[in-house]
This record gives C-alpha cells, structure tokens and sequence, in this order.
C-alpha cells in the first residue's frame, strides 16, 4: 500500500490561511508563516471589537438621551431616576431613540419623570 505524505491537505490548509489573509499588507498575505501570525491576530482583534461594539453603543444612547434630558431641564441621572421611580422601563436604546426621532414623546416622560421626584 502507498504511504500518503499529506501534501494535499497541508496545501489545502495553506491555501486557507492565504485567503483569509487576502487584502493584508505587503508579506502579511503572501507568505503563509506571516499571514498565519496576522490572521490569528485579526482573529483577536475582531472579537475584542465585537465586544466594544456593544459599549460604543449605549455610551451613544446615553449622551443621546442625557442631551434631550437637559432640554427638558434635567441631567441624566434624575432622569432615569425619576422614570425608575415612575414605574417606567424603557430601555435605554428605546429611549434614545424617542429622543431623536420623537422629541414630544420624550418631554411627556420628562415630565413623568419629574412628577415621581
């Protein structure tokens, strides 16, 4: 019986890492050592970004929400508090969204809000 050497799947392999390293910068996506270094490495930084992701988007609805509040004549702060204490859960991606989209609607909760305090 032959005696299979594995040139086949180590190329195959190879050529793998190659593509996902395609569009990299200069040896990064020609040589495999290099771009196998490189995808780990994007691999790494995609998920930390995944997870940042998530914090860019409620520090925005904050500062969304905090800068409607305070044309209602309220921080941040007593203003959840107030709508915690009003009884009132919306989240905050909710809520910035009422503050861009629909400012009435927002100054209605304000006011709730500042009934509860």
């Amino acid at each position: 019986m032959a005696r299979v050497k594995g040139a086949l799947m180590t190329r195959k392999r190879r050529n793998k890492m190659l593509k996902a390293a395609k569009g990299f910068w200069g040896a990064k996506s020609k040589h495999f050592k290099m771009a196998k270094q490189q995808v780990m490495k994007s691999g790494n930084y995609a998920f930390a970004g995944r997870k940042m992701k998530k914090r860019d988007m409620r520090r925005l609805w904050i500062t969304r929400i905090s800068a409607q509040a305070k044309v209602c004549g309220m921080n941040y702060s007593t203003f959840m508090n107030g709508l915690k204490k009003a009884g009132i859960t919306l989240n905050r991606k909710m809520l910035a969204d009422l503050a861009v989209s629909d400012k009435a609607a927002f100054a209605a909760l304000a006011e709730q809000a500042k009934a509860a305090l």
